[in-house]
């Protein structure tokens, strides 16, 4: 993984009330603690992101949104911006996450936009890509991917790229209890690197940090981050258990 500090993200998706959330958060801080060569991240629902953000402070514990507006204000009903994300204590956003584009229909485009405003105001990016089943036996993963990349980071700088991070989730491993194999994993990030080599250039992708999104736990975590182009975890279920996400958290 060379100079990349890896990064252990979780996503909290439509789970947590203020009380369970910021006992989690408060959990998972404990588990941590110590660690310096890795960051840590969880993206809360926005109704408690200022309570989440408001125990954690004085943690080294990122705190993000699950996903974010391009405006800094205006009337776009139900939208959270980049400057109320920040007002409420959140320093980044996950990006183009797949429910977002299978369930809520959210195009490339859209997602491009998102990306271009969060990095406006400063904010972590996460950039969520992957492919579906269907795509994968196909035989499109690569190119799903690489349009997918090049949409989403359309009209960004290699400048930009230091406050990106970009998330390979397959779409038939989300939730399902299926994960990518080692070698599945790693193929794909490999891929995704060259594809920011040919966006950018060599020095832009060998920083940009790439994490593995799709049923993680803490029985593949190890063997997931021992793949050379892995540098970290877009965890879902699992992050709701503190137990279970302090051991992803802490892979060997």
């Amino acid at each position: 993984m060379g100079k990349r500090k890896a990064l252990i993200a979780g996503n909290w998706k439509m789970y947590t009330t203020v009380v369970d959330g910021c006992r989690l958060a408060l959990d998972v801080a404990k588990t941590c603690s110590e660690l310096t060569d890795r960051e840590v991240l969880v993206a809360p629902p926005f109704t408690i992101l200022s309570e989440v953000a408001h125990v954690l402070k004085g943690s080294k514990i990122i705190v993000a949104a699950q996903n974010v507006c391009w405006a800094e204000k205006g009337a776009l009903t139900g939208e959270i911006s980049p400057v109320m994300v920040q007002a409420a204590g959140g320093s980044a956003a996950i990006v183009g996450h797949s429910e977002r584009r299978q369930i809520f229909g959210e195009t490339d485009e859209l997602i491009n936009n998102r990306v271009r405003g969060a990095l406006a105001f400063g904010l972590l990016t996460i950039l969520c890509i992957g492919e579906t089943l269907g795509e994968r036996e196909d035989g499109q993963t690569f190119n799903v991917l690489a349009d997918q990349l090049r949409k989403g980071l359309a009209s960004l700088t290699g400048a930009d790229m230091a406050n990106v991070v970009i998330a390979y989730e397959p779409v038939w491993a989300i939730g399902t209890g299926k994960t990518a194999s080692k070698e599945q994993a790693q193929e794909a990030h490999a891929f995704i690197r060259g594809i920011l080599v040919q966006i950018f250039e060599k020095t832009v992708a060998e920083q940009t940090r790439i994490l593995y999104g799709g049923s993680v736990k803490p029985a593949n975590i190890d063997e997931l981050m021992a793949q050379i182009d892995i540098d970290g975890a877009l965890v879902g279920g699992a992050a709701l258990d503190a137990e279970l996400f302090g051991r992803i958290i802490n892979y060997k």
